[in-house]
C-alpha cells in the first residue's frame, strides 16, 4: 500500500471514530439531560430524526401506559381503512346517552342535540368520530370507533401489520387506563411508539390520508401545557395525549409530537411519564417536565 492510500485509510478510520464517538457522546449528553428532569417515577422519551433514523432517549424499551395516546393510531387506522375500500368516512355511526363517557365533549353535544329535536340517537360519522378522537381526545367517539374496526385487538393487529411488535390495546375507555406495575395491557413503550408514528406521517397512509392526520395533530390543543410549551417559537408541532390517574392508579402523563423544525427533517418525540404518584389529574409540575423534555429537544443538535 503507497503511503498516500495509508494515510487515507488513517484519515478515513480517524473520522469513522470521531463521528461515532460524537454520537455516542450526544446520545448520553440526551440521557443525562432527561434523566435530571426525572423526580420520582419513571420518565421515558424516545427521539427519533426522520431525516437520518436515529433514535436516542430514556427507557426506551420499558412498557408505559398508552392512556389516550392509542387514539393517533385509531383516526389513522379509520383514514387507512376508509382509503382501502373499507367504510368510508361519510358513514354514519349511531350515537346515545348509553355510549356517553365522562369525557366526550364531542359525542355529547351530538346526542344532547338529537334528544332536544326528539331523537333517541346522534348519528356522527367515521370522519367526525375520528377527528374527535384525535383533537379532543373523545372518550365515547373512541370507544364507537373501536367497535366499528373490530375492537382493541384489531388495534393491536394493526400496530403489528405496521412492524411495531410491542404495543397492544386491550381494553376500551375508560378501563384501558387502570394500568398498575407489572401488568402488560394496553401498553408500549418509547421505541416503539416513536417508530410507529414516524411511519404513520410517512409510508403507511396514503398522502391525502396522511396530510388529514398531520392536519388534526396540529389542531389538537390538549397537549398546549407539553411538550410543545417548550418547543423554540417557529417550531410547527402536533401531538396527542394521553392522561390517566385515580381509584390508586399512578398519575400518567404521556404526549406523542410530530415537530418540523425550520430547514431540517421533521422529528418524533415521545414521552410517556408515570409520575409513581397517586392522584385524578397530572399536577402543573408534572406536564412541566414534559415542556422541559420539549426544551431539550429545542437544543439538539
Amino acid at each position: 500500500m503507497s503511503r498516500l492510500a495509508l494515510l487515507c485509510c488513517n484519515l478515513f478510520v480517524a473520522l469513522a471514530s470521531g463521528c461515532a464517538m460524537a454520537r455516542h457522546a450526544a446520545r448520553d449528553s440526551l440521557e443525562a439531560e432527561l434523566a435530571a428532569l426525572e423526580h420520582g417515577g419513571r420518565l421515558g422519551v424516545a427521539v427519533l430524526d426522520t431525516g437520518d433514523g436515529s433514535l436516542r432517549g430514556r427507557r426506551l424499551d420499558e412498557r408505559f401506559a398508552l392512556c389516550s395516546t392509542f387514539k393517533l393510531i385509531l383516526a389513522a387506522m379509520v383514514l387507512d381503512r376508509a382509503a382501502s375500500g373499507g367504510p368510508p368516512l361519510g358513514a354514519t355511526v349511531a350515537a346515545g346517552p348509553d355510549d356517553l363517557q365522562q369525557h366526550a365533549p364531542v359525542v355529547r353535544a351530538a346526542v344532547d342535540a338529537a334528544a332536544a329535536r326528539g331523537a333517541a340517537c346522534a348519528e356522527l360519522t367515521r370522519a367526525e368520530l375520528a377527528e374527535a378522537v384525535q383533537t379532543t381526545s373523545d372518550n365515547a367517539a373512541a370507544n364507537l370507533l373501536l367497535r366499528e374496526v373490530g375492537g382493541p385487538d384489531a388495534v393491536t393487529a394493526y400496530c403489528r401489520a405496521l412492524g411495531d411488535t410491542a404495543t397492544r390495546l386491550d381494553r376500551y375507555e375508560p378501563a384501558m387506563n387502570d394500568v398498575r406495575p407489572g401488568d402488560a395491557r394496553d401498553t408500549t413503550t418509547p421505541r416503539a411508539m416513536a417508530r410507529l408514528v414516524a411511519r404513520l406521517l410517512d409510508d403507511a397512509l396514503p398522502p391525502a390520508e396522511r396530510e388529514t392526520l398531520r392536519r388534526w395533530m396540529i389542531a389538537t390543543e390538549t397537549g398546549a401545557a407539553r411538550v410543545r410549551r417548550g418547543l423554540p417559537a417557529g417550531w410547527l408541532a402536533g401531538d396527542k395525549t394521553g392522561t390517566g390517574g385515580g381509584d390508586g392508579v399512578t398519575v400518567k402523563c404521556n404526549d406523542l409530537v410530530w415537530i418540523e423544525p425550520p430547514g431540517r427533517a421533521p422529528l418524533v418525540v415521545v414521552v410517556y411519564y408515570d409520575t409513581d404518584v397517586v392522584a385524578d389529574w397530572p399536577s402543573a409540575a408534572d406536564e412541566e417536565v414534559l415542556a422541559a423534555v420539549g426544551r431539550v429537544v429545542g437544543r439538539m443538535r
